[in-house]
């Protein structure tokens, strides 16, 4: 078989190892060629990866039964939201479940769980930690605003687990490492939120000292639905938009938000636009203006229909 003689099919279009491929009659000399990559030592591919899931994927051949995708790297494959600083780091966490040594491949990090302490699914392709459990082994890694965004994501848009699936993974970790950090972070999560933005709004608002916001609330008028807003105070007649860059660069989605508003103002609604900055440096004078809007809506002081509410200035 010459460098360039195809390979078997089997081998064709997903990562294999070397010793399966010399199993399979393919001389070494075919598996040093230039046209394969070796994105992990034993192991070659068409390709090379650039993305978790194609790292993962080429890293799967290496696993063993009882060896699993794990903490970061589980996150990223589910969709969780990670900060920047995890997405960098371009490792793969592996958990070796069972009294087996733990995985030592140059690009990985290396794991070990006792048996019957974290359960296992296939996701994408590959094995991994279940959700619940993936959310506990990001507790020594993330801050506890970030676990409660990760953990929202989970039993929110992701729709990956759910309060009380995590709540038991919580109590199965009843004195590890990170346990009360988990603790607090699980009395803070919410099913109904739909993005990581809405989340920091969220806990910025209640940790001021103002009222917990319905999530992603329908404002029904005379029994005819008007709009779903990110957050809402219902008795005060507020509503909150989170705005992504999306909302400002997508012309289909930035005429959307503008026919809400208008739509919401005309039934007595207050819309109030927030951006990242009002969970960031403008924080305080967010806060201060939807505590006098929230005022002014029980008292009926503020009347939407005679003032225009996209921004903080």
């Amino acid at each position: 078989m010459s460098p360039r003689t195809p390979l078997p099919p089997a081998l064709r279009q997903t990562p294999f190892r070397v010793r399966r491929a010399l199993h399979m009659g393919v001389p070494r000399g075919r598996l040093d060629a230039r046209d394969l990559r070796r994105p992990f030592h034993g192991v070659r591919c068409a390709e090379q990866p650039h993305t978790p899931d194609a790292f993962a994927r080429a890293l799967a051949p290496r696993l063993r039964h009882d060896q699993v995708f794990s903490h970061t790297t589980a996150a990223m494959l589910l969709g969780v939201p990670l900060p920047r600083r995890i997405e960098r780091d371009p490792r793969l966490h592996v958990t070796t479940i069972g009294t087996d040594q733990a995985l030592r491949v140059r690009g990985s990090v290396g794991h070990r769980a006792k048996a019957g302490s974290v359960r296992v699914v296939q996701t994408r392709g590959v094995a991994l930690t279940h959700p619940a459990d993936t959310f506990t082994a990001l507790a020594s890694f993330l801050s506890l605003d970030e676990l409660i965004v990760a953990g929202d994501a989970l039993v929110g848009w992701l729709g990956w687990s759910t309060l009380p699936e995590l709540a038991a993974a919580v109590r199965r970790r009843r004195g590890c490492r990170g346990v009360v950090k988990l603790r607090a972070a699980l009395a803070e999560i919410r099913a109904g939120s739909r993005s990581p933005g809405e989340t920091r709004m969220r806990l910025l608002l209640t940790r001021a000292g103002l009222p917990e916001p319905v999530l992603n609330h329908d404002v029904v008028v005379d029994g005819r639905w008007v709009a779903c807003v990110d957050l809402a105070y219902p008795d005060a007649r507020v509503a909150i938009e989170y705005e992504s860059d999306l909302h400002r660069t997508d012309p289909a989605t930035f005429r959307k938000d503008l026919t809400r508003g208008e739509l919401l103002k005309d039934d007595d609604w207050w819309l109030v636009r927030a951006t990242a900055d009002d969970v960031g440096p403008s924080a305080d004078r967010f806060v201060a203006r939807m505590r006098r809007l929230l005022i002014a809506g029980r008292t009926g002081r503020h009347r939407p229909k005679n003032n225009t509410s996209v921004n903080n200035g």
